[in-house]
């Protein structure tokens, strides 16, 4: 073990156990914009029970958040298909939740290294500043350059799936209750502070990894009367009331729930409406997706639902789904399916995630979602280049968020994001906490591989704290960090021109960056934000 005061500073990128050596890199510096958020880590070494204080001196004292970093168990840590940039060791137990901790103090989790989580972030003033943290005698320094210049508004259409059934069924509480709105908004709020600027809206209960023949709680924004034989009215006082919330925390776009089941579009979403007076399922697992029934009813809702979007001036921050994820050989059900979408909802985007460049090149989808390792085919091909990965995308050495991946693995997506001019970016998981096809609750802090059916940190990367507040992940903010890349990439193209800022990002690569090539460092991932950074200042 490392000596009782031990203290340093890390990079947020390095995972630290509790019984990991001490051969981390100590990080003397780091340069930022004023309007990012930066972290970085301090490790001490203790004994389990410890009370362990510290002092900080620092100008910058004030915009210090720290959070105790607490490793969270996992039996799935990868997929059957890996390559091999994951973390050596085949661990069980990983740092990744991230504990709001007194400003100086802590009590250690662990025998040996126990790790602070420091974010600076706030309206921070430029110039040079040091931070230095002390234990014991012992001390560690940091040297902190704000660069007098902001990060542009991200342009990039972020969605990060938000379920709000996920939040009744941990916290107990029913749809369109009060409590239902202050949850959500609060972990909406959250998702926005870190980059997503889209939300999953539920029009009708989410189709999404629902077992054939099982349901998920109803969460139906648009409430259905059946008023005569195929013969309905909709109205949309709950969807009013959702897109105030989701503006009120920073929501630009505002993307529509599929209207016909995962994996093959074979089947309508579950719709409840008043028929007689009552509340009573119309639509679900019995009803076909082309049948005349459902296409009659998604005529009349489509109508309805245009005139309020029209109504409320949000048509240019509308997205529609079709069905998700569909197969090569599910490719004649999704077409009948997508026909009766872009029927009625021309002229909207309709996007779909999807990894057969024949669906694009059919005309079955105007605006596909690829993959990111089955994306090469889209690159140059399509006018507007979106992109995702999922618990599927863990070989390959494409970029991923799983708990035993290395740091610079989650962050690396910013630069690719930026050198592809990827336009969109889609996540299935903000917070699902369920098990695979949604048959029971997954207590994330003790399941985060949703009942070891998926890796670990795939579903979700903000945990559930108490009075509705979600708890962070390292995991959220290492990909924030990853946005935040882009973005300085995007201000140097602002101040040099594209070509000058693709340049910077590849100084020195044997061979250009792809979704799958890069270098496989943390240290250059650091290098390489800095030498962005210095080129910015250079403009300025």
């Amino acid at each position: 073990m490392p000596e009782n005061n031990m203290i340093k500073i890390v990079s947020s990128l390095e995972k630290v156990f509790c019984d990991s050596k001490d051969n981390f890199s100590a990080l003397s510096g780091f340069s930022m914009m004023k309007n990012e958020k930066k972290s970085f880590q301090i490790i001490f070494s203790a004994n389990k029970g410890e009370e362990v204080k510290f002092e900080v001196n620092s100008p910058l004292k004030e915009y210090f958040k720290f959070s105790f970093v607490k490793q969270i168990p996992a039996k799935m840590t990868r997929p059957k298909k890996c390559d091999d940039y994951y973390i050596a060791g085949n661990r069980h137990e990983f740092p990744d939740l991230l504990l709001p901790a007194d400003k100086y103090s802590f009590t250690a989790e662990y025998n040996g290294l126990n790790c602070v989580w420091v974010q600076l972030a706030g309206d921070i003033p430029a110039g040079v500043f040091s931070a230095e943290f002390s234990r014991g005698g012992e001390n560690a320094e940091i040297k902190i350059e704000v660069i007098d210049a902001k990060l542009p508004k991200q342009d990039m259409i972020y969605t990060n799936w938000l379920h709000t059934d996920c939040l009744m069924s941990y916290y107990g509480f029913e749809a369109f209750s009060p409590e239902y709105w202050q949850c959500t908004e609060k972990f909406l709020t959250r998702a926005a502070e870190y980059g997503m600027n889209c939300v999953l809206t539920p029009l009708f209960t989410l189709p999404l990894d629902t077992q054939v023949g099982g349901e998920r709680p109803t969460v139906q924004l648009v409430s259905v009367r059946v008023t005569g034989k195929n013969k309905y009215e909709f109205s949309f006082e709950k969807l009013d009331k959702w897109i105030e919330m989701c503006e009120k925390c920073g929501i630009e776009y505002f993307e529509m729930s599929h209207l016909f089941t995962q994996w093959g579009a074979k089947h309508a979403p579950k719709i409840v409406a008043e028929k007689g007076g009552k509340s009573k399922k119309i639509f679900g697992w019995k009803t076909k997706a082309s049948g005349e029934k459902y296409r009659l009813f998604t005529e009349q809702f489509a109508a309805a639902l245009k005139k309020y979007i029209d109504k409320k001036g949000i048509g240019n921050r509308c997205i529609f789904h079709v069905s998700d994820e569909p197969s090569k050989r599910q490719l004649k059900a999704y077409s009948k399916a997508a026909d009766i979408i872009r029927k009625n909802f021309s002229g909207f985007k309709i996007i779909d995630t999807l990894s057969d460049f024949s669906f694009y090149e059919n005309g079955v989808v105007k605006t596909p979602i690829p993959s990111t390792d089955h994306i090469e085919p889209f690159i140059g091909n399509v006018p507007e280049l979106w992109a995702y990965y999922c618990s599927a995308q863990g070989s390959d050495y494409v970029a991923n968020r799983f708990f035993d991946i290395p740091g610079e693995r989650n962050r690396i997506i910013g630069f690719q994001l930026y050198k592809f001019d990827v336009k969109g970016f889609l996540h299935w998981g903000y917070n699902f906490y369920y098990t695979r096809f949604s048959k029971r609750l997954a207590d994330p802090f003790s399941e985060p591989d949703a009942g070891a059916k998926f890796p670990a940190g795939d579903s979700f990367v903000v945990y559930p704290g108490k009075n509705f507040e979600p708890l962070d992940s390292t995991r959220l903010h290492i990909f924030y960090d990853g946005l935040q890349d882009m973005l300085a990439l995007k201000l140097l193209e602002s101040l040099a021109g594209r070509d000058k800022a693709v340049s910077v990002l590849e100084d020195g690569l044997n061979k250009p960056l792809t979704f799958s090539e890069y270098p496989h460092s943390a240290q250059w991932l650091l290098n390489t934000r800095e030498r962005i950074n210095s080129e910015i200042k250079k403009h300025l």
